[in-house]
């Protein structure tokens, strides 16, 4: 069977990939979405070639319903189909009377998703109704909307729960929606309660009693909605739901790019068009930036540090053959291997990363030896190299040149912090430094100390490099290490700098936070003016 979309375009039924990022993702804290915002990622979704995009309930509220009006103006999907999700008819009523199931068929989207209850402790006590008219309901709703011309879903709410309560009810709830037309009975793990082997054994004997097509949605509050998933999956589900990153209520639902990831990589399911794999690590990252939360460094497949080694031991093998360590070629999705640079690093890393960063070290094995330990040296004084890509490849190149890039040298620095009377606050900074032969006093003011050293440097050197202009300080963590000598504890900085096509972070040690964070610009300031391709003024 095959479905068509806007376009007219084939897609295989035989297995779906549906997302519910737009309504359930959205159910996170700290996620508040605009109708914009849900036109932006749904666009994402499509063009990752999902089947299914869920976009929320119209008639619910006035935001989904706008966001489906301009939808169908707005949006030429390619590869998925709009969803609207509601609940089957009111008990006592009728479906087609029912104002809800209205404006699910007045939202027009081809696809309906119906949330029905399948535990009969809810049926009783939220519904308010009798076990039996609840399995009317779904028979009466569903078979309506099919009338209409609509593709049904049905989502068993807290089914699994249900199942251990009453597993003949919850049952009958799926015999129900599948005779009454629904394509697909999604059981879901509402409350997130469901282990891996409990969901194959319970999926697996409601498709051999019921014969209904089955999907599967599941919360990840055991930390288990992926492995439940694919549980499901294992059992003969063939309709997964996902949202993107796992986002949604609680701690979230099944992550929709490690199941997808899984599925074709893992399993050999085609599920997405051609080449569309690749493209979702910047998928990913990119939904993180409509939500604005920071995508999560560790999540799988995705995150930046999903191919990213530490250990000398794990580089050395890498050196040989990266498969050693990575279950799969990173680019599959769009993501790169890292090495990453600390006191833990032998001479393979050294050398990995001097070829990421387009460093030749030549297969000099006694420079590599003296990066090696020249990093040891410094993260023993509390440097790190992990985060600081940019301060790492100016102390390579320092070696491989046998002399440091200096497009300035600093004379010297002072930062002032008055404390008015009035309550108010000045920051003033003064930098004396010397460019191309020319020495520079510059003094200007800023938002706090560090930020008034960033404008003096600027006011200092804008003239001689212009390219400076286009810098600007987007990240700046501070770090106390472990100290000896209580306030006087030395203070790590980490500063990450962009130039509108890319950043850098760089980082500084020092016994204040102010003498760290001179460091750390310095070094942003000449990796910048290094990326700029400006040759060294001394």
């Amino acid at each position: 069977m095959t479905t068509e979309n806007a376009e007219g375009s084939r897609l295989d039924d035989s297995f779906h990939v549906f997302d519910t990022t737009l309504r359930d993702g959205a159910q996170r804290e700290g996620i508040n979405l605009t109708v914009a915002d849900k036109l932006t990622i749904a666009r994402h979704l499509d063009d990752f070639g999902v089947g299914f995009i869920e976009g929320g309930w119209p008639g619910a509220n006035p935001r989904d319903t706008e966001f489906f009006a301009r939808a169908r103006q707005e949006i030429a999907f390619k590869n998925a189909q709009l969803v609207a999700f509601g609940a089957t008819r009111r008990a006592g009523g009728s479906a087609a009377e029912d104002p809800q199931v209205k404006a699910l068929l007045d939202s027009g989207a081809p696809v309906i998703t119906l949330v029905a209850k399948s535990h009969d402790r809810h049926v009783e006590l939220a519904l308010r109704t009798t076990l039996e008219e609840n399995l009317e309901m779904v028979r009466d709703t569903v078979s309506y909307l099919t009338s209409q011309g609509r593709r049904v879903f049905i989502d068993c709410e807290h089914f699994f729960d249900g199942y251990k309560a009453n597993p003949d009810y919850a049952k009958a709830v799926v015999r129900a929606a599948h005779e009454a037309g629904a394509d697909v009975v999604v059981l879901c793990d509402t409350n997130g309660g469901m282990l891996p082997a409990q969901v194959q054994a319970v999926v697996a004997t409601v498709i051999a009693d019921t014969g209904a097509r089955l999907g599967v949605h599941a919360q990840d509050d055991t930390g288990c909605a992926v492995a439940n998933t694919l549980a499901a999956v294992d059992a003969g589900a063939t309709h997964v739901q996902c949202t993107a990153n796992g986002y949604g209520e609680r701690v979230g639902n099944a992550n929709l790019f490690p199941v997808v990831a899984a599925l074709e990589l893992k399993y050999g399911k085609k599920v997405l068009p051609d080449g569309a794999l690749a493209e979702m690590t910047r998928i990913s990252h990119a939904i993180a930036e409509v939500v604005n939360l920071t995508p999560s460094t560790h999540q799988p497949y995705v995150g930046v540090s999903a191919f990213a080694h530490k250990a000398g031991l794990h580089a050395s093998a890498i050196k040989v053959d990266p498969d050693l360590y990575q279950h799969i070629d990173p680019e599959l999705v769009g993501n790169t291997m890292r090495m990453l640079v600390s006191d833990m690093a032998g001479r393979a890393s050294i050398e990995l990363k001097g070829k990421e960063l387009g460093v030749d070290l030549g297969g000099d094995r006694a420079l590599v030896a003296r990066v090696v330990e020249r990093v040891k040296e410094r993260e023993l004084k509390g440097y790190t190299y992990e985060a600081a890509d940019a301060s790492f490849e100016l102390l390579l190149r320092e070696e491989a040149e046998g002399r440091a890039r200096r497009y300035f040298r600093t004379e010297s620095w002072r930062a002032i912090v008055e404390d008015r009377p009035d309550g108010t606050h000045a920051n003033e900074a003064t930098v004396k430094l010397w460019a191309k032969g020319e020495r520079i006093v510059a003094t200007a003011e800023g938002n706090g100390p560090v930020n008034a050293l960033d404008r003096a440097m600027r006011v200092a050197l804008e003239r001689i490099y212009p390219q400076l202009a286009k810098f600007e300080l987007v990240d700046y963590k501070v770090r106390i290490l472990e100290g000896r000598h209580g306030t006087e504890s030395t203070t790590r900085v980490l500063v990450t700098t962009s130039d509108g096509n890319g950043e850098w972070s760089t980082v500084g040690v020092g016994e204040n936070v102010i003498a760290a964070s001179w460091q750390a610009l310095e070094d942003a300031f000449t990796y910048g003016l290094l990326r700029a391709g400006v040759d060294p003024a001394e």
